[in-house]
């Protein structure tokens, strides 16, 4: 029976968890106790031996072995190994849980789109949904120990209404080397075709919706077949296992308290951290050894019984007695309020203090200039605001020395580079300039203009703060020319070059 503590750590408080390691069932304590014991055991039996039973020259050659066995589980990498295996078996765990198939909503595509109060509809209804308990019975039949037993034979489940024996003769007659799970899908699937022809079934959508609940649900039952015939692989398993048990192999030996040979040295009886440390890395194996399969008789196991019983009665409740059975409906308490406001009790009007929360960015202070709250027009022509400092910085660092902006990818501009830079290229000819687009020319070379002012008005001629003239320092070394930048630009019908300084 799974053991669930939800309600204990609904709320956070002082402690809040120390009160759940007092409990035995599906503690710890009731998984590793024996293994636990175990390793107490021969500690101790180590520890007499060679306080008591060994002289001192093997005293020492046993320190030497200690000593070595210490060090060697340095060498073990059993956090690594050990954490990643927890944390696969878990996901699995889970994903395992999730896979259980459930009827809630086939059962309610049922009631809504399978027609007819008279005892034939009731039929209907009642045997697809039916079928669909028997083929999940026959799954959790095949993986789990608890159903298995509860239901060991066929004639247990033609007793427990799963199936007529009609049902159960036809179920036997289909041969088949593999599990036959799905064979009650297949008969639900024909038996809704058969309701369609008959007009229980309106219309083909209905059809179609229920036919892709049942492959939902028929794909779950095939995702527990599966998780149970493709286990972890047998290797890592035992290459955990191995590690772990190696592992405290060497701190019997290695973790026993030797002679001691200085003052400050302790001899103790009990190794306190070496015992947490197998509580510890001892009990993350039996977890993972508890929910590899969760489908077992272990305190934390599935309750697939209980499942089954659910899905059963539920199903036929809903499918049947629910069938157009419907409460009288009405105006409704807030019929005629704007707003609906739920009462509260004393115990939680509290709440209504707290505003409402309407998103992270709700308050948050914006500024009080009006121009950065001004709207402005998005347009692709409107100027690139350049920094000057930054552009001679990237012009400076840009290799090789050509700026291609806007550039096309058409095989024209790769010959128009090619020939400009084998200098062939008919810069005068006004074949080339035909077709420039005017604007973009005179927006570049407008940029060009502004970049050069604003570097001239960038260089200091005075010192404001001090009140001294600016004067240029001849350093003594000879300014030379900087290299010329060709800058190509170029759109979909027109490109232009120009050559440009550096800096």
């Amino acid at each position: 029976m799974t053991v669930s503590y939800t309600l204990k750590v609904a709320n956070a408080r002082f402690g809040g968890f120390s009160k759940l390691l007092f409990r035995w069932k599906g503690s710890i304590y009731k998984l590793l106790y024996k293994e636990f014991l175990v390793f107490i055991l021969l500690y101790a039996a180590l520890s007499v031996t060679y306080r008591h039973l060994l002289n001192k020259e093997q005293k020492h050659l046993f320190s030497k072995v200690a000593r070595y066995c210490n060090s060697s589980t340095d060498l073990i990498p059993l956090s690594f190994v050990l954490g990643f295996y927890v944390t696969l078996i878990v996901n699995r765990w889970w994903a395992q849980y999730t896979s259980i198939p459930l009827p809630d909503q086939l059962m309610c595509v049922i009631s809504s789109n399978v027609h007819g109060k008279d005892d034939k509809g009731r039929i209907l209804r009642r045997t697809l949904i039916r079928y669909a308990n028997l083929s999940s019975v026959l799954i959790l039949r095949s993986v789990s120990t608890r159903v298995l037993k509860r239901f060991p034979t066929m004639d247990h489940l033609v007793d427990a209404g799963f199936m007529t024996q009609e049902e159960r003769k036809k179920f036997e007659s289909l041969h088949s080397d593999f599990n036959k799970y799905w064979i009650p899908c297949v008969w639900f699937t024909n038996l809704a075709a058969q309701a369609r022809r008959d007009g229980r079934i309106r219309d083909d959508v209905a059809l179609r919706l229920l036919m892709d609940e049942l492959n939902l649900y028929r794909s779950k039952c095939s995702m527990l077949f599966h998780y149970d015939w493709i286990s972890i692989p047998l290797v890592y398993t035992q290459v955990v296992t191995i590690a772990v048990y190696s592992f405290f192999a060497f701190c019997v030996v290695g973790r026993q308290f030797l002679d001691p040979q200085k003052d400050e040295d302790l001899d103790m009886y009990v190794p306190l951290p070496t015992l947490l440390q197998f509580f510890f890395y001892a009990g993350w194996l039996k977890v993972a050894e508890q929910i590899i399969n969760p489908f077992g008789e272990d305190d934390d196991d599935f309750e697939t019984n209980k499942l089954i019983d659910r899905n059963l009665q539920v199903s036929l409740l809903s499918v049947d007695d629910m069938y157009q059975n419907l409460p009288p409906t009405g105006k409704d308490k807030y019929w005629n309020e704007s707003t609906a406001q739920p009462p509260y009790t004393m115990a939680t009007v509290a709440e209504t203090l707290k505003p409402s929360f309407m998103g992270s960015t709700f308050d948050m202070r914006m500024s009080n200039d009006p121009e950065q709250s001004q709207q402005v027009d998005a347009s692709p022509n409107m100027p690139r605001i350049q920094t000057p400092l930054l552009n001679r910085f990237l012009t400076a660092a840009a290799s090789p020395a050509v700026s291609l902006k806007n550039f096309g990818k058409g095989s024209r501009n790769q010959q128009l580079l090619r020939a400009r830079a084998e200098g062939t290229f008919p810069s005068s000819s006004p074949s080339f300039y035909r077709r420039e687009d005017p604007e973009a020319v005179g927006r570049i070379e407008e940029e060009e203009m502004e970049n050069e002012e604003t570097s001239l008005s960038a260089t200091p001629t005075s010192d404001s703060h001090l009140g001294v003239p600016y004067k240029p320092i001849n350093t003594g070394i000879h300014r030379r020319e900087l290299p010329q930048i060709t800058v190509v630009e170029a759109s979909e019908d027109s490109i232009s070059i120009t050559d440009q300084p550096s800096g």
